[in-house]
């Protein structure tokens, strides 16, 4: 079995079944494993910012979070996610 020790060493696939047979003769390094997890839980922190908005504009956001069961804050960065995603395309 091979180890796998960076993620530079795993090539890309034209199909599943490739990829199922090159994970049967490899395998991750627990290392890069670990590193992974590590980046993942930095990438999840927030930061906090302070944002004016109109009173009114934040009201009715937070009643269309309200009709939807969402958080206003966590519809606002959805929506924000979403337009930056299809602004950088």
């Amino acid at each position: 079995m091979t180890t796998v020790a960076k993620w530079e060493d795993i090539p890309f696939f034209d199909s599943e079944d490739d990829e199922a047979g090159f994970w049967e003769s490899h395998r991750l390094d627990l290392r890069l494993m670990d590193a992974a997890v590590a980046r993942r839980a930095e990438a999840n922190e927030s930061v906090t910012i302070t944002l004016r908005m109109d009173p009114r504009m934040l009201s009715r956001i937070k009643r269309l979070a309200r009709s939807r069961y969402l958080n206003y804050q966590s519809m606002i960065k959805q929506w924000m996610s979403e337009r930056l995603e299809q602004d950088l395309k």
